[in-house]
């Protein structure tokens, strides 16, 4: 039983490997309707992807106050931009004007740079790919029917190479302010067209967050993208203890 087509979210230890696949049995004919099992989420939510909602959750409550759309840049199954939209829906639930915005190509990896080579399976054109385009699209009108002036519409998904996706909605949404900006493309050029273009729209007090910064051993491409667009000499990089992940800048 192949329980995760992504073993890199393991790094392919067996011992690892072997509780996800008895974790997926357990959840099959564990007690309980899918449902009830969803309203007990914690018996069967790996401590990895536990830790990763934590952080997002962190973030979150550090831009409460600051005005401006979440942008993710890598939306995969979509678990982080609904983790999103729902911290929104919960600690917000009359904030309209903010939306949760998703990049992706939802084919996988358009290109790779020079910086992106590695030795990571997924390291080739089309790598990472998860078509999970329609499937958000009926999560968000589940999402919808849950929700505060449901009737405005809170998540927004665009299809496509963000190197190209990106300077269109800019262009075309003039008036876009960004809180929080997650960065999660892996590869170099989609991160540093995300921050040349969405970074300017960004006021005082908001976030950058990276899922990958300072990785020596494959993607390096992210990182890189930093270095040669806004730097790190000007901000304090910062991270959370719990977790090696979701590096972040405070403008």
């Amino acid at each position: 039983m192949k329980v995760s087509r992504f073993k890199e979210n393991v790094n392919n230890k067996k011992h690892e490997l072997d509780y996800l696949e008895e974790l997926d049995k357990y959840f099959e004919y564990s007690l309980g309707t899918n449902i009830e099992k969803l309203q007990n989420f914690a018996k069967y939510v790996p401590r990895q992807d536990l830790t990763n909602f934590l952080a997002r959750y962190e973030l979150f409550k550090k831009i409460l106050d600051v005005p401006g759309s979440i942008i993710e840049g890598g939306v995969l199954f979509g678990g982080g931009l609904m983790a999103f939209a729902q911290l929104s829906a919960i600690f917000e639930h009359t904030n309209f004007m903010r939306k949760i915005i998703g990049f992706d190509t939802f084919s996988g990896f358009p290109k790779l740079s020079r910086y992106d080579k590695c030795n990571s399976e997924f390291a080739h054109k089309g790598g990472f790919a998860i078509d999970s385009y329609e499937d958000l699209q009926k999560c968000i009108l589940l999402y919808d029917k849950n929700r505060f002036i449901n009737h405005v519409p809170k998540i927004e998904l665009i299809k496509g190479d963000a190197a190209k996706t990106i300077p269109r909605y800019v262009k075309k949404n003039p008036s876009l302010v960004v809180s929080l900006l997650y960065i999660d493309f892996v590869l170099y050029e989609p991160t540093k067209i995300a921050l040349q273009y969405f970074v300017p729209r960004m006021p005082k007090g908001s976030i950058i967050a990276f899922n990958l910064i300072n990785d020596t051993m494959h993607w390096r491409g992210t990182t890189k993208a930093l270095l040669d667009s806004v730097g790190i000499k000007k901000f304090e990089l910062k991270k959370f203890q719990f977790t090696p992940y979701a590096q972040y800048l405070i403008l």
